[in-house]
């Protein structure tokens, strides 16, 4: 059982606008936010896309967005991981499974050989600098690849990135955008928000 973290607040589900008036109350999400920024936006999404979808790795499209979602659960971000959540169970994640592993991760109803990962993604997001070489031979042992473990690295990284993002800039909207962002996300991918960037330079 995961002991409570006592500097780790609730997610929220109350709506509140964000924190600077260019984003619109209605619009709130990484993709207007960084809709101002595009010279960022873009590659930013491109190495999205290449993580998420495109580059070749052992774990599925479904666990790549479970554990994305689960290091946004991890972080409480209230944005991310209701999006991210939906994203998985469009995929075919069980809705019940990710509260289970935020809850009880060894106690969870997940793939045996996915659980060293996302220990491995809850103590990188929770505290970095404790990392070890016994935290990355538990993925090795458990039959991941050196490539597998990059993409864990890669999207245990990219996605504290848009925790703190979101959340810097006060990002929850409500959560039925949540959902339907996160399903959007399982149907079309991250690339064509690039296509929106391009149009703002």
């Amino acid at each position: 059982m995961i002991e409570p973290d006592p500097l780790r607040q609730p997610m929220s589900e109350e709506y509140a606008m964000a924190f600077v008036q260019s984003i619109p109350a209605d619009q709130e999400s990484v993709g207007t936010v960084m809709k101002l920024y595009p010279d960022q936006g873009i590659p930013l999404t491109e190495l999205t896309e290449i993580v998420m979808r495109s580059g070749e790795c052992g774990f599925s499209l479904a666990e790549r967005e479970l554990l994305a979602a689960f290091a946004s659960g991890t972080n409480a971000c209230t944005f991310c991981y209701n999006t991210h959540r939906a994203t998985a169970e469009a995929f075919g994640i069980d809705e019940a499974l990710l509260d289970a592993l935020l809850t009880d991760l060894d106690g969870a109803p997940v793939n045996e050989k996915l659980k060293p990962v996302l220990r491995y993604v809850r103590k990188l997001t929770q505290t970095p600098s404790r990392m070890t070489q016994a935290d990355a031979d538990a993925i090795f042992d458990a039959g991941w690849s050196e490539n597998d473990f990059h993409f864990a690295v890669m999207i245990c990284a990219l996605f504290n990135l848009y925790n703190r993002l979101m959340d810097g800039y006060g990002v929850r909207n409500t959560a039925a955008f949540r959902e339907e962002r996160g399903r959007m996300l399982a149907d079309a991918g991250y690339a064509w928000v690039i296509d929106i960037f391009r149009r703002e330079l």
